[in-house]
């Protein structure tokens, strides 16, 4: 078991108290009791989050609106399995789903995980997502100083010349300078 699966497993066990249900939806194969987890009324978050987070593993895409909905929950370790499980999806509608998580203002207490999957599924939305988050980061007295820095580092894992603008712009922040420098670094100079 990996730790990404330990980890929710443990956590998910103490939620459900130990439900004869959370055995069940540990151990069972069959994608379609999954599935139906995710659709049928009254489920506790638990059994959802267990199911989205099995079949998104499996490449079922019938996880993908619950994983995104997970990934913008304000429960940290929901967001980094939801991210951890979206990865893996492979489902084309992610990296869309997770510019605009990382990019919406009113939710940026909860951009870290977007971010950091932007910068892992490398999708033609990933840098200018990254950019524009960063950019309002660098603002005075901006407190998400987490989210600039995952910003800087996936930047600098892209290695895309469009980030250099604005990783300069990083370097004036002392919380940020070191990761700018190391992002830059990354980046292809211009012949």
């Amino acid at each position: 078991m990996d730790e990404e699966l330990r980890s929710l497993t443990e956590r998910l066990r103490q939620e459900s108290q130990g439900a004869v249900a959370y055995d069940r939806l540990l151990e069972t194969g069959d994608a379609e009791v999954l599935a139906d987890v995710l659709t049928a009324p009254g489920q506790p978050l638990w059994a959802r989050e267990l199911a989205a987070f099995r079949l998104g593993r499996a490449g079922d895409r019938r996880a993908f609106e619950s994983l995104v909905l997970f990934l913008n929950h304000r429960d940290p370790p929901r967001c980094a399995a939801a991210a951890h499980a979206l990865a893996r999806l492979r489902d084309p509608r992610t990296a869309r789903a997770a510019a605009a998580l990382a990019t919406n203002e009113l939710r940026v207490a909860y951009a870290l995980h977007p971010v950091r999957l932007l910068a892992e599924l490398d999708g033609p939305e990933s840098v200018p997502a990254l950019i524009t988050t960063l950019e309002r980061r660098l603002r005075p007295h901006d407190p998400y100083h987490r989210v600039a820095l995952a910003c800087v580092e996936g930047l600098g894992a892209l290695g895309d010349p469009r980030a250099r603008r604005v990783l300069n712009e990083a370097l004036a922040h002392p919380a940020l300078a070191e990761a700018a420098v190391h992002a830059l670094a990354r980046i292809p100079q211009p012949r």
